[in-house]
Protein backbone atom coordinates (compact mmCIF):
# COMPACT_ATOMS: atom_id res chain seq x y z
CA UNK A 1 0.00 0.00 0.00
CA UNK A 2 0.98 3.23 -0.24
CA UNK A 3 3.45 4.96 1.88
CA UNK A 4 1.89 7.17 4.88
CA UNK A 5 4.82 9.74 3.94
CA UNK A 6 3.79 12.12 1.08
CA UNK A 7 6.29 10.92 -2.34
CA UNK A 8 7.63 13.21 -4.75
CA UNK A 9 5.34 12.91 -8.10
CA UNK A 10 8.52 11.64 -9.63
CA UNK A 11 9.04 8.88 -6.85
CA UNK A 12 8.77 4.96 -8.16
CA UNK A 13 5.07 3.70 -6.91
CA UNK A 14 4.14 0.20 -7.58
CA UNK A 15 1.36 -0.63 -9.68
CA UNK A 16 -1.93 -1.52 -7.91
CA UNK A 17 -5.09 -3.06 -8.91
CA UNK A 18 -8.62 -2.37 -7.28
CA UNK A 19 -10.51 -5.57 -6.78
CA UNK A 20 -14.20 -5.09 -6.03
CA UNK A 21 -16.00 -7.80 -5.09
CA UNK A 22 -19.91 -8.55 -5.02
CA UNK A 23 -19.80 -10.66 -2.35
CA UNK A 24 -22.77 -13.31 -1.65
CA UNK A 25 -22.85 -11.58 2.17
CA UNK A 26 -23.18 -8.11 0.98
CA UNK A 27 -26.51 -6.77 1.78
CA UNK A 28 -26.47 -3.63 -0.39
CA UNK A 29 -29.27 -2.88 -2.96
CA UNK A 30 -27.05 -1.14 -5.81
CA UNK A 31 -23.55 -2.78 -6.10
CA UNK A 32 -21.94 0.04 -7.86
CA UNK A 33 -22.86 2.43 -4.85
CA UNK A 34 -20.51 0.02 -2.91
CA UNK A 35 -18.30 -0.24 -5.64
CA UNK A 36 -17.92 3.45 -5.64
CA UNK A 37 -17.50 3.80 -2.37
CA UNK A 38 -14.50 1.18 -2.10
CA UNK A 39 -13.03 3.72 -4.70
CA UNK A 40 -13.54 6.69 -2.06
CA UNK A 41 -11.93 4.79 0.59
CA UNK A 42 -8.74 4.87 -1.50
CA UNK A 43 -8.95 8.10 -2.75
CA UNK A 44 -9.14 9.10 0.75
CA UNK A 45 -5.99 7.19 1.52
CA UNK A 46 -4.23 8.91 -1.01
CA UNK A 47 -3.57 5.80 -2.60
CA UNK A 48 -2.92 6.32 -6.67
CA UNK A 49 -4.21 3.14 -8.51
CA UNK A 50 -3.52 1.89 -11.56
CA UNK A 51 -6.60 -0.07 -12.63
CA UNK A 52 -9.59 -1.47 -11.50
CA UNK A 53 -11.52 -4.99 -11.46
CA UNK A 54 -14.74 -5.82 -10.45
CA UNK A 55 -16.06 -9.78 -9.92
CA UNK A 56 -19.26 -11.28 -9.15
CA UNK A 57 -18.76 -14.17 -6.66
CA UNK A 58 -21.76 -16.56 -6.10
CA UNK A 59 -19.71 -18.82 -2.81
CA UNK A 60 -16.98 -17.18 -1.01
CA UNK A 61 -13.51 -19.58 -0.91
CA UNK A 62 -12.24 -20.69 2.59
CA UNK A 63 -8.91 -20.54 0.49
CA UNK A 64 -8.53 -18.25 -1.32
CA UNK A 65 -11.77 -16.08 -0.38
CA UNK A 66 -12.08 -16.30 -4.53
CA UNK A 67 -13.76 -18.77 -6.38
CA UNK A 68 -11.03 -21.11 -9.39
CA UNK A 69 -12.18 -19.37 -12.14
CA UNK A 70 -12.26 -15.95 -11.26
CA UNK A 71 -8.85 -16.58 -9.49
CA UNK A 72 -7.86 -17.62 -12.72
CA UNK A 73 -9.04 -14.72 -14.29
CA UNK A 74 -7.32 -12.40 -11.66
CA UNK A 75 -3.84 -14.07 -11.52
CA UNK A 76 -3.60 -13.76 -15.92
CA UNK A 77 -4.97 -9.63 -14.80
CA UNK A 78 -2.46 -8.89 -12.88
CA UNK A 79 0.34 -11.15 -14.59
CA UNK A 80 -0.77 -9.06 -18.24
CA UNK A 81 -0.67 -5.74 -16.06
CA UNK A 82 2.30 -6.48 -14.02
CA UNK A 83 0.44 -5.49 -10.79
CA UNK A 84 2.49 -5.38 -8.13
CA UNK A 85 -0.31 -4.45 -5.14
CA UNK A 86 -3.88 -5.72 -4.96
CA UNK A 87 -6.48 -3.79 -2.76
CA UNK A 88 -9.50 -6.12 -1.98
CA UNK A 89 -12.89 -4.49 -1.62
CA UNK A 90 -13.74 -6.91 1.24
CA UNK A 91 -12.48 -8.37 4.61
CA UNK A 92 -9.80 -11.44 4.31
CA UNK A 93 -8.67 -14.01 6.95
CA UNK A 94 -5.18 -14.27 7.03
CA UNK A 95 -4.84 -17.63 5.22
CA UNK A 96 -6.58 -15.78 2.16
CA UNK A 97 -4.38 -13.00 1.98
CA UNK A 98 -1.46 -15.44 2.52
CA UNK A 99 -2.21 -17.91 -0.62
CA UNK A 100 -3.90 -14.79 -2.83
CA UNK A 101 -0.25 -13.62 -2.24
CA UNK A 102 1.54 -16.41 -3.35
CA UNK A 103 -0.53 -17.40 -6.21
CA UNK A 104 -0.85 -13.71 -7.70
CA UNK A 105 2.83 -12.96 -7.04
CA UNK A 106 2.29 -9.47 -5.24
CA UNK A 107 1.07 -7.69 -2.10
CA UNK A 108 -2.45 -7.93 -0.60
CA UNK A 109 -4.42 -5.51 1.25
CA UNK A 110 -7.73 -5.80 2.19
CA UNK A 111 -10.67 -3.28 3.61
CA UNK A 112 -9.57 -3.78 7.30
CA UNK A 113 -6.15 -2.71 6.27
CA UNK A 114 -7.34 0.22 3.97
CA UNK A 115 -9.52 1.66 6.10
CA UNK A 116 -7.17 1.08 9.36
CA UNK A 117 -4.53 3.05 6.98
CA UNK A 118 -7.87 5.56 6.62
CA UNK A 119 -7.95 5.87 10.53
CA UNK A 120 -4.15 6.37 10.89
CA UNK A 121 -4.18 9.22 8.98
CA UNK A 122 -7.47 11.20 10.06
CA UNK A 123 -6.47 10.68 14.21
CA UNK A 124 -5.28 13.93 15.51
CA UNK A 125 -5.76 13.81 19.41
CA UNK A 126 -4.07 11.60 21.62
CA UNK A 127 -6.67 9.38 22.12
CA UNK A 128 -7.71 8.85 18.61
CA UNK A 129 -4.27 7.89 17.82
CA UNK A 130 -4.08 5.67 20.89
CA UNK A 131 -7.18 3.99 19.67
CA UNK A 132 -6.41 3.50 16.03
CA UNK A 133 -2.95 1.96 17.31
CA UNK A 134 -5.21 -0.70 19.00
CA UNK A 135 -7.13 -1.10 16.20
CA UNK A 136 -3.98 -1.65 14.46
CA UNK A 137 -2.01 -4.33 16.98
CA UNK A 138 -4.91 -6.58 17.26
CA UNK A 139 -5.19 -6.56 13.33
CA UNK A 140 -1.33 -7.91 13.21
CA UNK A 141 -1.84 -10.33 15.82
CA UNK A 142 -4.69 -11.67 13.74
CA UNK A 143 -2.00 -11.81 10.33
CA UNK A 144 0.68 -13.92 13.03
CA UNK A 145 -1.29 -16.89 12.05
CA UNK A 146 -1.00 -16.50 8.45
CA UNK A 147 2.55 -16.54 8.50
CA UNK A 148 4.58 -19.63 7.20
CA UNK A 149 7.40 -21.79 8.46
CA UNK A 150 9.93 -19.37 8.91
CA UNK A 151 7.62 -17.92 11.99
CA UNK A 152 7.95 -20.98 13.57
CA UNK A 153 11.65 -21.95 13.74
CA UNK A 154 13.07 -22.27 17.56
CA UNK A 155 16.03 -21.14 18.92
CA UNK A 156 17.33 -22.19 22.34
CA UNK A 157 20.86 -21.06 22.93
CA UNK A 158 22.44 -17.56 24.69
CA UNK A 159 21.51 -14.64 23.69
CA UNK A 160 18.37 -15.02 22.11
CA UNK A 161 14.98 -15.57 22.76
CA UNK A 162 15.08 -18.37 25.14
CA UNK A 163 14.38 -22.02 25.29
CA UNK A 164 11.88 -23.15 22.54
CA UNK A 165 10.59 -19.69 21.87
CA UNK A 166 9.34 -19.00 18.35
CA UNK A 167 10.21 -16.23 16.27
CA UNK A 168 5.67 -16.19 16.33
CA UNK A 169 5.42 -16.05 20.00
CA UNK A 170 8.16 -13.27 20.30
CA UNK A 171 6.46 -11.19 18.09
CA UNK A 172 2.94 -12.03 19.92
CA UNK A 173 4.23 -10.89 23.04
CA UNK A 174 5.73 -8.13 21.95
CA UNK A 175 2.40 -7.22 20.36
CA UNK A 176 0.35 -8.30 23.65
CA UNK A 177 2.59 -5.44 25.55
CA UNK A 178 2.24 -2.55 23.12
CA UNK A 179 -1.45 -3.33 23.30
CA UNK A 180 -1.51 -3.48 27.17
CA UNK A 181 0.86 -0.39 27.40
CA UNK A 182 -1.64 1.37 24.41
CA UNK A 183 -4.69 0.56 27.16
CA UNK A 184 -3.41 1.78 30.06
CA UNK A 185 -2.47 5.38 28.69
CA UNK A 186 -6.23 5.57 26.74
CA UNK A 187 -7.57 4.30 30.53
CA UNK A 188 -5.70 7.39 31.74
CA UNK A 189 -7.81 9.84 29.32
CA UNK A 190 -10.85 7.94 29.86
CA UNK A 191 -10.55 8.65 33.39
CA UNK A 192 -10.42 12.37 32.80
CA UNK A 193 -13.47 12.00 30.00
CA UNK A 194 -15.13 10.42 33.04
CA UNK A 195 -14.64 13.33 35.39
CA UNK A 196 -16.26 15.95 32.57
CA UNK A 197 -18.90 13.60 32.19
CA UNK A 198 -19.43 13.17 36.29
CA UNK A 199 -19.87 17.05 36.42
CA UNK A 200 -21.70 16.98 33.29
CA UNK A 201 -24.40 14.47 34.24
CA UNK A 202 -24.79 16.67 37.97
CA UNK A 203 -25.06 19.92 36.35
CA UNK A 204 -27.89 18.18 34.23
CA UNK A 205 -26.51 19.31 30.91
CA UNK A 206 -28.28 17.81 28.25
CA UNK A 207 -26.23 15.61 25.56
CA UNK A 208 -27.21 15.43 21.78
CA UNK A 209 -24.74 13.06 20.12
CA UNK A 210 -24.72 13.34 16.36
CA UNK A 211 -24.21 9.94 14.51
CA UNK A 212 -24.27 8.75 11.09
CA UNK A 213 -22.46 7.10 7.77
CA UNK A 214 -19.36 8.90 7.11
CA UNK A 215 -19.58 12.23 4.99
CA UNK A 216 -23.18 12.59 5.93
CA UNK A 217 -22.47 15.60 6.88
CA UNK A 218 -22.42 15.93 10.97
CA UNK A 219 -19.78 18.19 11.49
CA UNK A 220 -21.64 20.40 8.82
CA UNK A 221 -24.41 20.29 11.21
CA UNK A 222 -22.51 20.91 14.09
CA UNK A 223 -20.91 23.98 12.79
CA UNK A 224 -23.86 25.45 11.61
CA UNK A 225 -25.60 24.82 14.87
CA UNK A 226 -22.95 25.70 17.05
CA UNK A 227 -21.28 28.37 14.96
CA UNK A 228 -18.15 26.50 15.04
CA UNK A 229 -15.43 25.93 12.13
CA UNK A 230 -14.50 22.41 12.77
CA UNK A 231 -13.24 20.73 9.49
CA UNK A 232 -15.77 19.44 7.04
CA UNK A 233 -14.19 17.87 3.95
CA UNK A 234 -16.26 16.32 1.25
CA UNK A 235 -14.40 12.84 1.73
CA UNK A 236 -15.00 9.80 3.69
CA UNK A 237 -13.43 9.63 7.47
CA UNK A 238 -13.03 13.90 7.54
CA UNK A 239 -13.53 13.58 11.40
CA UNK A 240 -12.45 11.22 13.33
CA UNK A 241 -11.95 12.38 17.28
CA UNK A 242 -14.97 13.34 18.86
CA UNK A 243 -15.85 17.08 19.63
CA UNK A 244 -18.70 18.78 21.82
CA UNK A 245 -19.70 22.70 21.60
CA UNK A 246 -22.44 24.16 23.44
CA UNK A 247 -25.65 24.49 21.54
CA UNK A 248 -27.36 27.81 22.20
CA UNK A 249 -31.00 28.43 20.73
CA UNK A 250 -32.02 32.08 21.28
CA UNK A 251 -29.33 32.90 23.76
CA UNK A 252 -30.32 30.36 25.75
CA UNK A 253 -28.19 27.06 26.40
CA UNK A 254 -30.25 23.54 25.16
CA UNK A 255 -27.25 21.44 25.81
CA UNK A 256 -24.02 19.91 24.49
CA UNK A 257 -23.43 18.86 21.32
CA UNK A 258 -21.38 16.10 20.59
CA UNK A 259 -19.98 14.72 16.78
CA UNK A 260 -19.00 11.09 16.45
CA UNK A 261 -17.01 9.27 13.96
CA UNK A 262 -18.88 8.25 11.47
CA UNK A 263 -20.05 4.51 10.35
CA UNK A 264 -19.15 2.59 7.46
CA UNK A 265 -20.52 -0.90 6.21
CA UNK A 266 -18.42 -4.03 7.14
CA UNK A 267 -16.52 -1.42 9.45
CA UNK A 268 -13.93 -3.27 10.96
CA UNK A 269 -14.62 -4.99 14.79
CA UNK A 270 -11.12 -4.16 15.59
CA UNK A 271 -12.35 -0.72 15.01
CA UNK A 272 -15.15 -0.62 16.80
CA UNK A 273 -13.55 -2.31 19.82
CA UNK A 274 -11.15 0.44 19.99
CA UNK A 275 -13.59 3.10 19.85
CA UNK A 276 -16.07 1.84 22.20
CA UNK A 277 -14.63 4.01 24.72
CA UNK A 278 -15.29 7.02 22.65
CA UNK A 279 -18.88 5.97 21.19
CA UNK A 280 -19.59 5.31 25.20
CA UNK A 281 -20.51 8.45 24.99
CA UNK A 282 -23.55 7.97 22.95
CA UNK A 283 -25.22 6.24 26.35
CA UNK A 284 -25.53 9.50 27.95
CA UNK A 285 -27.02 10.86 25.62
CA UNK A 286 -30.51 12.23 25.73
CA UNK A 287 -30.85 12.68 21.87
CA UNK A 288 -29.31 10.61 18.76
CA UNK A 289 -29.41 13.12 15.54
CA UNK A 290 -28.96 10.47 13.09
CA UNK A 291 -27.47 12.64 10.03
CA UNK A 292 -27.99 11.12 6.53
CA UNK A 293 -26.82 11.88 3.26
CA UNK A 294 -30.47 11.92 1.68
CA UNK A 295 -28.65 13.22 -1.80
CA UNK A 296 -26.55 9.40 -1.88
CA UNK A 297 -28.38 6.76 -3.73
CA UNK A 298 -27.25 4.61 -1.25
CA UNK A 299 -28.87 6.51 2.07
CA UNK A 300 -31.52 3.54 2.69
CA UNK A 301 -28.60 1.09 3.15
CA UNK A 302 -26.34 3.89 5.02
CA UNK A 303 -29.36 4.16 7.52
CA UNK A 304 -29.37 0.34 7.98
CA UNK A 305 -25.77 0.04 8.59
CA UNK A 306 -26.01 2.52 11.15
CA UNK A 307 -28.58 0.92 12.73
CA UNK A 308 -26.74 -2.68 12.71
CA UNK A 309 -23.91 -0.43 14.63
CA UNK A 310 -25.97 1.03 17.28
CA UNK A 311 -27.33 -2.72 18.19
CA UNK A 312 -23.85 -4.17 18.20
CA UNK A 313 -23.11 -1.32 20.56
CA UNK A 314 -26.11 -1.76 22.44
CA UNK A 315 -27.51 1.68 22.43
CA UNK A 316 -31.14 2.30 22.07
CA UNK A 317 -31.61 6.09 22.28
CA UNK A 318 -34.07 8.30 21.55
CA UNK A 319 -33.60 9.74 17.58
CA UNK A 320 -33.88 11.93 15.18
CA UNK A 321 -33.35 11.41 11.49
CA UNK A 322 -31.82 14.42 10.18
CA UNK A 323 -32.00 14.70 6.26
CA UNK A 324 -29.18 16.10 5.83
CA UNK A 325 -27.98 17.86 1.49
CA UNK A 326 -31.42 18.43 0.33
CA UNK A 327 -30.16 21.49 -1.30
CA UNK A 328 -28.67 18.58 -3.90
CA UNK A 329 -32.13 17.53 -4.46
CA UNK A 330 -33.98 18.66 -7.65
CA UNK A 331 -37.84 19.62 -7.20
CA UNK A 332 -38.79 16.08 -8.91
CA UNK A 333 -36.47 13.83 -6.64
CA UNK A 334 -37.48 16.10 -3.02
CA UNK A 335 -41.41 15.32 -3.90
CA UNK A 336 -40.36 11.65 -4.06
CA UNK A 337 -37.50 11.19 -1.31
CA UNK A 338 -40.12 13.03 1.00
CA UNK A 339 -43.16 10.14 0.77
CA UNK A 340 -40.29 7.79 1.29
CA UNK A 341 -38.66 9.22 4.38
CA UNK A 342 -42.28 9.22 5.96
CA UNK A 343 -41.46 5.72 8.05
CA UNK A 344 -38.59 7.15 9.42
CA UNK A 345 -40.08 9.10 12.19
CA UNK A 346 -39.36 11.65 13.57
CA UNK A 347 -37.34 13.38 10.89
CA UNK A 348 -36.08 17.09 9.18
CA UNK A 349 -35.12 18.19 6.19
CA UNK A 350 -32.21 20.13 6.42
CA UNK A 351 -29.01 21.72 4.64
CA UNK A 352 -25.75 23.17 5.76
CA UNK A 353 -25.34 25.91 3.09
CA UNK A 354 -26.84 28.92 5.90
CA UNK A 355 -28.58 28.76 9.53
CA UNK A 356 -31.96 28.95 7.21
CA UNK A 357 -30.74 25.34 5.86
CA UNK A 358 -31.33 23.95 9.64
CA UNK A 359 -34.75 25.86 10.86
CA UNK A 360 -36.54 23.34 11.08
CA UNK A 361 -34.09 21.25 13.28
CA UNK A 362 -33.17 24.06 15.68
CA UNK A 363 -37.13 24.60 16.02
CA UNK A 364 -37.26 20.43 17.00
CA UNK A 365 -34.03 21.16 19.57
CA UNK A 366 -35.78 24.13 20.92
CA UNK A 367 -38.87 22.46 21.92
CA UNK A 368 -37.88 18.93 22.75
CA UNK A 369 -38.59 17.82 26.36
CA UNK A 370 -35.55 16.01 27.79
CA UNK A 371 -35.98 13.32 29.96
CA UNK A 372 -34.95 13.71 33.42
Amino acid sequence: MTPRHPVSTTAIRPKILLLGVHAPHNKVKDINDYFEEFISLVTTADIKYDDTHFIKLRHVDKAHFLSKGKLHDLIALCTELQIEEVICSETLSSLQERNLENLLGCKVYDREKLILEIFHNAAHTAEGKIQVEMAELEYLKTRLSGKGIEMAQQAGHIGTRGPGETEKEVIKRHLAEKLRQARKRLETLQRSRDVQRKRRLESGIPLICLIGYTNAGKSSVLNVLTKSELLAEDKLFATLDTTTRELFIEHTKVGLLSDTVGFISQLPHHLIEAFKSTLDELQYAGLLLHVVDISNHAWKDQIRVVHETLDELNIRKPMLYVFNKIDKLTDETRQTIESEITEYHPSVLTHTKNKDGVSSLIQYLKNYEFKK
